[in-house]
C-alpha cells in the first residue's frame, strides 16, 4: 500500500456503530462486520427471495456456508434493526489497489426504504479513508433497483454493457453534486423522523401533576390552552384526572401508543419512563426534566434507551416545543401564558430564557413563531434538524437560531446555506469572549478565536450573526416587511436636521454611503418642499412640513435610481407630525423595489410597524444606529444571494501530488507520533506538491557550508537561524537579509552561531526574493469546524496591524475574491485603482491551493506562509512553517445521528 494510502488508513478507521435515518424516518445501526457476523450474513442471503438471489448472485441458488468476512483487501458493513441484520454492503480489492468490487444485499422487507443507499454511503467513506478511489460492480441489466441505487448515490457513475452484464464504475471522491444529493436524502429522512415530534397526532404528558406550581401541570395546561388538534393523555399514578384529562398509572397502561411523550419526572426516573415509552411504541420524547447531564448514570441510560427503541429526543433540560400550524396547534412547554403568538418565524434555541425573550419580542412586533424548539442539553435533536425541517416548510419565512455549541459545524454550514438561499437565517452570537482565544505559536492560529471561526462559518453559510437579542426583531421587521436593497447607497430625509445628520453618520459608519442625489431628484425635491429645505443628502425638509408633502418627498427619493434604500426620520412638533405621511405611504400601493425604513426617536418601542397590512409595513426604529445595523445586515444578505454559485475549485493541470505530500507527513508522524513542526525541506516539499510557489532553501551546518551554498546560488541570499524554540525567526533576531558576498555571508553566519549557541540546529540559506507587498496566508485546523484559512498583511506588519480575513474550507473562487477585498490592505492592494501593479490572480491561486492542501491533508494543524511576497507577475512564499499532528477519525460526508 502506498504512503498516501497508509496515512489515510492511520488517520481514519471506522470504529463502533452509528445510527442513521432511512427515508421513512426510522433508524438503523451501521457498523463494520467481523467473522462473528458471518452466520447472520449467510442467513440474510438465504432469506432473499429467488429473484433477489438471482439478481445478487446471478443464480437463484444459495449456500449455507458463511462468508469469510475478515480477509485482506475486503470490508463489510451491516445495517441492523434491533439485533437483526437487514442489509450488508461489501467490497473486495482486486489487481488495481485503487479500486474494489462492491456488492450489496438488503432484506426484501427493508427494500425501498434507503437501506442500500445508506450502506453504500458508509462503505464508500470507509473505502476512501483506506485509500481507494473507485468502486466497480457487475450488474444484470434487469436489476433496475441496483442501477437506481448507484445512480441516486450522487457520485460520478459510468456504465458500459459488457456482453450480458453491465460494468459499473463509481468514483468515490465526494464532489458538490454528491454532497447536495446527500443533503437531500438527509432532509427527507430527518423531516420524516421529526413528524411525530412536531406534527404529532397524540401526546402524553408523563408526570402531569395536579399541583398548580409544577412543570408537569403547566405543560399539560399549555397543551390544552393551545387547542392541540390531536389526542391528549396524562400519566400520574396518584390521580384519576388532571385538568380534566383522565390519568393512567403508567405509560404501559395507555390504551394506544402516542406519537410524542412529554416527560416531566425527576431526573433519576427519566430512563425508566423512556424505556416504558419505547416498549409502548412512543416514537418521540420531549424531556423537560433537568438534572440528567450532571449525573452520568441516568444520562447514559437515557441515550441507550433512545438508541434501542429508535426514538427521537428533544432535551433534556428544555423549555419545550411548539407548532402553531392550525392543523396541529401544539404548545408543549411551560412558558408563561401569552408569551408566544402564531406566526412565520422558526426558532430553535438551547436556552429556555432566550426562547421566551424572542417569542415575546416577536409577539410584540406583531408576528410570531411557526415552530419553536428549545433543545436544552441537546442530546439528539439540534439546530441542524430544524434547518432541515424549515427548508420545505413554506409557512416559515425566517429562522432564528441561538446555539451555544455546534455538534457538527460542517453539516450546519451545508444545511444553513441551503435554507438561507430560500429564507433569512439569523443567529445570536454567544461565547464570543476573547477569553476563548487559545494559545498558539503561529501568527494564523493566534487570530483564530472562537468568534473568528464561527463568524467565518456564518458568513459563508449566509447566516446573519447578531450581537444583541434586540437585533432579532429589528432585523426581522426589515427582512419580512421590505424588499432587499439592490446596493449600499442610502438617502436620508428628516424634518429635524440634527437627527438627519446623526442618521447619516450611523449609515456611513457601517459602510453604507450617503451619496449626493441626482440633479433631477434635487429639482423634484425643491419643487415639493418648502423654500427653506435642504435638498442634498441628507434631506432636511424643515420642521414645518405637512405629512402629505413629506410623503411626496420620500416618493421622490424612492424613485431615484442612484439610491438603494431610503431612511425617513421624523420628530413630531406642535405644528404637526410628518410621520403620519409615512403611515399613508405604507398604506398605499408599492411602486418601487427600494426598501423604506423609518426612524422615530420618540417612540417607546425599539422597533414597531408603520402601516398594518401584510406586505405594506414599514419598520420604524427608535434608534438610527439600530436602523443602520439592520440595513447593513440586509445589504450583506442581498450580496450573499447575488454572489456567484460556490462551485468547487479544481487546479489547472493534473492537480496536487497528494502521494508526495502525504508521504512527507506520514514519515514525520512515524518518527514523531505526537506531531510537531515539519523541517524546512519537508515544508517546501509539501507546498510544492500542491503547486504553492515557495523559495527553495538549503539548510547547512555552519559558516563554511553557508558560504558554499551562497556561491552555488549565485545571487544575494537571506540567512536564517534554525534553532530550538524559534518559530518567528525575525522576531528572535535570527534573520540576515541581502547578503551579497562570501564575507557578508560568513560574518552573518558567525553572528547567528554566537547568538543561538547550543540551540542552533542549522543555517537556512535562501535566495532573496524581489521586493513587493508582503501577505500572510495561513491555516488553523479547528477540531470541530475544520480548517480555517486566513489572509492578511504579512512580514513585519503581521503583529502590528490586526488586518485579516478568514474563511473555512472548502474554498471557492468567490470566497477568495471576498477575502482579498475584505481586509483593509487587501481592498487597496487588489482594487483596480491600486497604485502598485501586483499579480492578483497569482495570489488567488495560491490561497485556493492552500485551502486545497488544508482540505486534503487534515494532519496539517497549522500553516503559515509569512511573508508571501507579491510581484507584478507571480508571488512566492519566502518563509513558511507547517505543524502536523495525527488527525481524528470522522467523515462529514456521511449521515449519522448524534446518538
Amino acid at each position: 500500500m502506498s504512503e498516501v494510502e497508509d496515512v489515510r488508513r492511520d488517520r481514519r478507521e471506522v470504529t463502533g456503530a452509528v445510527r442513521a435515518l432511512l427515508a421513512d424516518g426510522t433508524a438503523v445501526r451501521l457498523r463494520e462486520l467481523t467473522d462473528a457476523d458471518a452466520d447472520a450474513v449467510a442467513q440474510l442471503h438465504r432469506q432473499l427471495p429467488v429473484q433477489d438471489r438471482y439478481l445478487r448472485f446471478f443464480s437463484a441458488g444459495t449456500t449455507s456456508v458463511p462468508p469469510v468476512v475478515e480477509r485482506p483487501g475486503s470490508a463489510w458493513i451491516g445495517a441492523f434493526r434491533g439485533a437483526g441484520l437487514v442489509g450488508v454492503a461489501e467490497y473486495t480489492v482486486g489487481d488495481d489497489p485503487a479500486a474494489a468490487e462492491v456488492a450489496l444485499a438488503v432484506g426484501h422487507p427493508e427494500q425501498a426504504h434507503g437501506v442500500g443507499t445508506l450502506l453504500l454511503e458508509h462503505l464508500a467513506s470507509l473505502a476512501r479513508h483506506r485509500g481507494l478511489r473507485r468502486f466497480t460492480a457487475r450488474v444484470l441489466p434487469e436489476n433496475t433497483r441496483m442501477r437506481r441505487v448507484f445512480a441516486d448515490l450522487g457520485l460520478p457513475v459510468r456504465t458500459v454493457l459488457d456482453r450480458d452484464e453491465l460494468a459499473v464504475e463509481v468514483d468515490l471522491d465526494p464532489d458538490a453534486r454528491y454532497l447536495d444529493a446527500l443533503a437531500e436524502r438527509q432532509q427527507r429522512a430527518d423531516v420524516a423522523s421529526l413528524q411525530p415530534m412536531l406534527r404529532p397526532r397524540s401526546v402524553v404528558v408523563v408526570g402531569a401533576s395536579r399541583r398548580g406550581g409544577s412543570v408537569g401541570n403547566a405543560v399539560l395546561r399549555s397543551i390544552l390552552a393551545g387547542g392541540f388538534t390531536g389526542t391528549v393523555a396524562a400519566v400520574n399514578p396518584h390521580a384519576a384526572e388532571v385538568e380534566g384529562v383522565p390519568c393512567h398509572r403508567s405509560v404501559a397502561d395507555l390504551p394506544l401508543p402516542c406519537d410524542l411523550a412529554v416527560v416531566c419526572v425527576p431526573a433519576a426516573t427519566v430512563p425508566a419512563v423512556a424505556r416504558e415509552c419505547g416498549e409502548r411504541g412512543v416514537r418521540a420524547l420531549l424531556v423537560i426534566s433537568s438534572g440528567l447531564s450532571g449525573d452520568p448514570g441516568p444520562a447514559h441510560d437515557l441515550v441507550e434507551v433512545v438508541r434501542q427503541y429508535d426514538m427521537r429526543l428533544v432535551g433534556p433540560n428544555c423549555l419545550g416545543l411548539s407548532n402553531s400550524d392550525p392543523a396541529v396547534r401544539l404548545d408543549a412547554g411551560f412558558a408563561a401564558p401569552g408569551t408566544a403568538a402564531a406566526g412565520e418565524v422558526g426558532l430553535v434555541s438551547q436556552s429556555g430564557g432566550v426562547t421566551i425573550a424572542v417569542q415575546d419580542a416577536l409577539r410584540r412586533l406583531g408576528t410570531g413563531t411557526s415552530t419553536a424548539v428549545s433543545t436544552g442539553d441537546k442530546y439528539d435533536v439540534s439546530g441542524n434538524d430544524m434547518l432541515l425541517w424549515w427548508r420545505d416548510d413554506l409557512v416559515t419565512r425566517a429562522a432564528v437560531l441561538y446555539l451555544e455549541s455546534f455538534g457538527n459545524p460542517r453539516r450546519f454550514s451545508r444545511f444553513a446555506r441551503r435554507l438561507a438561499a430560500r429564507i433569512p437565517v439569523l443567529t445570536v452570537r454567544s461565547g464570543s469572549s476573547e477569553a476563548g482565544r487559545r494559545a498558539a505559536a503561529s501568527h494564523t492560529a493566534a487570530t483564530a478565536t472562537p468568534r473568528v471561526v464561527r463568524d467565518a462559518l456564518f458568513r459563508q453559510a449566509g447566516v446573519s450573526a447578531l450581537d444583541r437579542l434586540s437585533e432579532v426583531p429589528e432585523l426581522l421587521a426589515l427582512l419580512l416587511w421590505q424588499p432587499l436593497p439592490a446596493g449600499r447607497r442610502v438617502a436620508v430625509i428628516s424634518n429635524a436636521g440634527g437627527a438627519g445628520v446623526l442618521t447619516a453618520d450611523a449609515y456611513v459608519a457601517r459602510s453604507l454611503p450617503v451619496p449626493p442625489l441626482a440633479a433631477a431628484t434635487r429639482h423634484a425635491l425643491a419643487r415639493a418642499l418648502p423654500s427653506g429645505a435642504a435638498v442634498g443628502n441628507p434631506v432636511d425638509t424643515t420642521a414645518v412640513v405637512a405629512p402629505a408633502v413629506f410623503a411626496d418627498a420620500v416618493r421622490v427619493l424612492l424613485a431615484d435610481p442612484g439610491i438603494d434604500a431610503v431612511v425617513a426620520v421624523t420628530v413630531p412638533t406642535a405644528l404637526g407630525d410628518p410621520g403620519d405621511g409615512i403611515a399613508a405611504l405604507a398604506a398605499g400601493p408599492r411602486r418601487t423595489a427600494t426598501p423604506l425604513l423609518a426612524v422615530r426617536p420618540t417612540q417607546p418601542e425599539n422597533v414597531a410597524a408603520v402601516g398594518g397590512a401584510a406586505g405594506q409595513r414599514v419598520p420604524c426604529f427608535a434608534d438610527p444606529a439600530a436602523a443602520a445595523t439592520a440595513l447593513a445586515h440586509a445589504v450583506t444578505r442581498a450580496e450573499w444571494l447575488a454572489r456567484p454559485a460556490g462551485a468547487p475549485w479544481a487546479p489547472p493541470g493534473t492537480g496536487p501530488d497528494l502521494a508526495r505530500a502525504a508521504g512527507v507527513v506520514s514519515r514525520y508522524l512515524r518518527e514523531h507520533p505526537a506531531g510537531g513542526w515539519l523541517p524546512p525541506d519537508g515544508v517546501e516539499d509539501v507546498l510544492e506538491a500542491f503547486g504553492i510557489p515557495v523559495l527553495r532553501s538549503a539548510v547547512v551546518d555552519g559558516p563554511d557550508a553557508a558560504v558554499r551554498a551562497f556561491v552555488q546560488a549565485g545571487v544575494p541570499v537571506a540567512l536564517k537561524a534554525v534553532a530550538d524554540g524559534v518559530l518567528h525567526k525575525a522576531a528572535a533576531g535570527g534573520v540576515r537579509l541581502g547578503l551579497d558576498s562570501s564575507e557578508a555571508v560568513e560574518g552573518a553566519a558567525c553572528e547567528l552561531v554566537a547568538r543561538f549557541g547550543g540551540r542552533l540546529r542549522g543555517l537556512l540559506v535562501q535566495p532573496m526574493a524581489a521586493p513587493g507587498p508582503e501577505l500572510l496566508v495561513g491555516v488553523t485546523a479547528d477540531p470541530a469546524f475544520g480548517p480555517l484559512v486566513t489572509v492578511g498583511l504579512g512580514g513585519g506588519l503581521t503583529d502590528l496591524v490586526a488586518d485579516r480575513a478568514h474563511r473555512l474550507v472548502p474554498l471557492t473562487p468567490a470566497d477568495v475574491g471576498e477575502m482579498l477585498g475584505e481586509f483593509r490592505a487587501g481592498a487597496a492592494l487588489f482594487s483596480p485603482d491600486a497604485r502598485q501593479a501586483i499579480d492578483g490572480e497569482a495570489v488567488r491561486d495560491a490561497v485556493l491551493r492552500v485551502g486545497q492542501l488544508a482540505e486534503l491533508l487534515p494532519e496539517v494543524a497549522e500553516l503559515d506562509l509569512n511573508p508571501l511576497v507579491v510581484a507584478a507577475r507571480g508571488c512566492v512564499a519566502v518563509d513558511a512553517r507547517i505543524r502536523v499532528e495525527p488527525a481524528s477519525p470522522g467523515d462529514p460526508a456521511t449521515r449519522a445521528l448524534r446518538i
